[in-house]
This record gives structure tokens, C-alpha cells and sequence, in this order.
């Protein structure tokens, strides 16, 4: 079955959501925002969701929105901590190609952005547990650092264009 969803995944702050919105306008796709989803799934923000139901409870309830995720010729921009979810990994594995992005240094709130976090873990910390499954899961990975919102766009729109030849990738 052809992939027809471009599923960004990474680290918190990265610019999934921010490139996911550019890279559906380019690419003439639906844009979905995973995080947005689970608001709406559960009526509250996701800050809530985790003081309410700690970690587990809120990875439990990002595993099951995302497997529920139907949809095509979409990007999706999907919380970072969706890697813990296999459900969610393994559907959204069949249903697009993942996209890797690494962190760059741009959360100032980590906490208010309704970021899991176990008691006592630090951003470094959390990048060394995640980047593992990060990078099971990614079909493509691109290293945005030091790339402007532009410049991050090309790079995808490339490694799309080689990973699937030149089908959806061109330049508009």
C-alpha cells in the first residue's frame, strides 16, 4: 500500500508544526496537528490532560487519538512524545512516511507547552531517552540546525524527492 501521509516526529519546539503547515501548502495536503486532536479528544489542553492524569495516563490517551488518526495526503504534525506509543507508531508507520526532526534550542517553557517530562528529567535527558526511538521510527531524517523555516522546507521537499523520486516532491 503507498504511504500517502508525511508524519513529522521529533522533539518538542523542532518546528514540526510549523514546517508540517508549509509543507502541506507546497505540497497540496491537509495539514493535521496531532496535539490539536487530543485537545479536542479530551476538552482540555494538554497541560491539563498530563496534571490530571500524569504521564502514563497522557500517553495513553496520545496513543490511542493517534491511532485513531484516519486520513490522506496529509502532513501530520504529532506530539513528541507519540514514540512511546507503539500503537500509534505502528499505525501511523502504515499510513505515512515519518520525518525525523532534531532539537534545536528553541523551548523557553517546556512545562507550559504541556511537555512529558518524569519527575526530575531534564530537555537533556528526555532528548537522550527519545532520540533512540526517534530515530526507529523516522524513514527520513533531516537535521535542521542552523536552517531558517526555508531553508528546513527544501531540505524535506529533497529528502522526500529522493525517498520517493521526484513524485509530489517538485518544486512549485
Amino acid at each position: 500500500m503507498k504511504k500517502e501521509n508525511i508524519v513529522l516526529i521529533g522533539m518538542p519546539g523542532v518546528g514540526k508544526s510549523t514546517i508540517g503547515v508549509v509543507l502541506a501548502k507546497v505540497l497540496g495536503y491537509e495539514f493535521i496537528d496531532a496535539d490539536l486532536l487530543i485537545q479536542k479528544a479530551e476538552g482540555k489542553l494538554l497541560r491539563e490532560i498530563i496534571e490530571e492524569k500524569g504521564t502514563d495516563g497522557f500517553i495513553e490517551v496520545e496513543n490511542r487519538v493517534n491511532s485513531q488518526i484516519r486520513t490522506t495526503h496529509s502532513v501530520i504534525a504529532t506530539g513528541g512524545s507519540v514514540v512511546y506509543g507503539k500503537e500509534a507508531m505502528e499505525h501511523l508507520g502504515s499510513i505515512g512516511t515519518k520525518n525525523l526532526k532534531p532539537l534545536e534550542r528553541r523551548l523557553r517553557n517546556i512545562k507550559g507547552r504541556g511537555v512529558v517530562l518524569k519527575p526530575g528529567q531534564t530537555l537533556a535527558g528526555l532528548y537522550k531517552e527519545r532520540v533512540v526511538l526517534y530515530e526507529k521510527y523516522a524513514d527520513i531524517i533531516v537535521d535542521e540546525y542552523k536552517l531558517n523555516v526555508e531553508q528546513t522546507l527544501d531540505a524535506v521537499l529533497q529528502a522526500l524527492k529522493e525517498k520517493n523520486g521526484t513524485e509530489k516532491a517538485e518544486d512549485e
